[in-house]
């Protein structure tokens, strides 16, 4: 691109930057400081407006930049991920959303400890979600590094990191100044201005080809290299047996996972009912629908009007495959059509990453202060000291993100949340189904199910291709991988549900039949809900 092209991309960035800023410092004006504004907005806000905020916080890149990659450059197993990430929300919607809206107050772990020992069912969960915020915030710092990396060469590595520090930087000032209330607008801004550019661009490449869908897929698989097989599974995850289980693994995680995300269950707690709850999701299905389904035309497009070996000449994981698309439909690389459109649609997508690890790290920051904090200190902490630790813990899941982000510039962002989605499905989803559902549950079965869970899958990714013995691995140098799949959903999710029950059948504690009757009806009718 040419420096002028640049300088307008960076214009939009900065005006962005600046409209959120501009209202992380409105909001900071009007809050008076309660763990109930920093961590729920004061639960204030309507169905409408909270049903685009969860949309805008699950819309991350991974969404907008890795799927349309994928699809770009592997067809067929690339729309796993689309459809992965919507069927997700029917269990949200049925299982989950109104129930935890009832049942809790600020984090996941106010569900569980509801019934069982508070202080060893909080360290858990806390680490937990700690664990699963700082691997979903790695995706989105690569995905900021490449765009930037797009925008200014791919040389740019200087660039690219210290983009990296920014938007780390960047978030810690979103929620330590402004809370889960900035979070929120800043989310809402970001939803409306993807769903805009997403269907600008679906627009200009279905005119491209007259409204044909079947004849967009057809060039797709003739510019793809492999023929029909573009179109149909096996590309990716067809070779052999491991690559077939690490398929239903990762659709395991997928369905499963957003379930246990903590900065999705937090955002039904800036709603004030759980009727509100509901009807949040039910926005948000109706959006996230709409723009998964987009993504499938974004990801043929780019494969059939850009072609999958420049795609993958940009960006070997296929992360810049929806600007590529944008510069090619406004006319063409070094045309000013192109770049304006370019520019816009990167300009979206980095604000599509600002807003969500701003989400991410409010949760993480809320499970330190609310579950970590208040229980290393023994006695409930007073509020105004939780929100405090708080903002400092923002600071340090920042720099963790930063650090780790830097370290896995070059994997795709769309496979990088399924690996957190693995996490979120192995460690959280058991407990939270458990403490639901299962009268009989303890507090040994729920801190066994979180641990249970939560360590297999980190080992597994750890001791996986992921890391070593590949040439796409972040070590590529080193082979110390053990487990053959690259996602551990497969064997940690069953783990999860397994270590919760031999945790509860082997504990001597006597289930409290009051509490699990009182939760039971909170949960149902509200009855008592905060």
């Amino acid at each position: 691109m040419t420096t002028e092209h640049q300088a307008l991309a960076l214009v939009l960035f900065s005006t962005f930057i600046a409209v959120t800023l501009g209202i992380t410092t409105w909001v900071s004006r009007n809050r008076h400081g309660s763990a109930e504004e920093f961590y729920a907005g004061g639960r204030l806000f309507s169905p409408l407006e909270n049903g685009f905020a969860i949309a805008g916080d699950y819309m991350s890149a991974a969404s907008f930049l890795g799927i349309s990659g994928l699809i770009a450059l592997f067809g067929y197993d690339g729309m796993l991920y689309s459809v992965g990430f919507l069927v997700a929300w029917l269990v949200v919607l049925f299982l989950v959303a109104e129930l935890v809206r009832n049942c809790g107050r600020f984090t996941l772990a106010d569900v569980v400890a509801a019934r069982m020992s508070e202080r060893p069912v909080r360290i858990a969960a806390g680490t937990s979600s700690v664990t699963v915020s700082v691997l979903y915030l790695i995706a989105q710092m690569v995905g900021a590094g490449s765009l930037v990396g797009l925008l200014l060469g791919n040389s740019s590595t200087a660039a690219r990191t210290w983009t990296v520090i920014g938007v780390g930087a960047l978030m810690v000032v979103y929620v330590s100044f402004g809370g889960m209330r900035a979070t929120t607008w800043i989310q809402i801004v970001k939803a409306v201005l993807l769903m805009g550019g997403a269907i600008t661009l679906t627009v200009l490449v279905l005119i491209r080809f007259h409204g044909d869908f079947n004849q967009l897929l057809t060039r797709a698989a003739e510019r793809s290299g492999h023929g029909a097989a573009f179109l149909g599974p096996g590309l990716r995850y067809g070779g052999d047996w491991t690559a077939r289980f690490d398929f239903i693994s990762l659709g395991l995680a997928l369905v499963l996972g957003t379930a246990g995300l903590p900065h999705i269950l937090s955002r039904f707690y800036t709603v004030p009912t759980a009727r509100a709850a509901r009807r949040s999701v039910v926005w948000a299905i109706a959006l996230i629908g709409g723009f998964y389904l987009m993504t499938i035309v974004l990801g043929f497009g780019a494969a059939a009007l850009v072609g999958p070996d420049a795609v993958r000449a940009s960006n070997a994981s296929g992360n810049t495959a929806v600007p590529l698309l944008a510069a090619f439909l406004g006319g063409g690389a070094g045309s000013t059509g192109g770049a304006v459109l370019f520019a816009v649609v990167a300009a979206i997508a980095f604000a599509t990453i600002l807003a969500v690890v701003a989400g991410i790290t409010l949760a993480s920051s809320a499970s330190v202060a609310h579950d970590l904090y208040a229980s290393l200190r023994r006695r409930r902490a007073r509020q105004r000291s939780e929100v405090a630790v708080a903002r400092v813990a923002a600071v340090g899941i920042g720099a963790v993100a930063i650090a780790l982000g830097l370290l896995a510039q070059d994997l795709n962002v769309a496979f990088l949340v399924g690996l957190a989605f693995a996490v979120a499905a192995s460690a959280n989803l058991p407990v939270l189904m458990y403490s639901l559902f299962w009268r009989g549950f303890t507090t040994r079965g729920a801190v066994w199910s979180v641990y249970g869970g939560l360590v297999p899958a980190v080992l597994l990714v750890v001791f996986s291709p992921v890391v070593s013995g590949s040439p796409d691995a972040l070590f590529p140098g080193v082979d110390f991988h053990l487990f053959p799949l690259q996602n551990p959903g497969i064997v940690s999710i069953p783990l999860g549900f397994l270590a919760g029950w031999l945790g509860t059948v082997t504990s001597g504690e006597v289930p409290d039949a009051a509490k699990h009757a009182e939760t039971e009806v909170r949960a149902l009718t509200g009855a008592g809900a905060v």
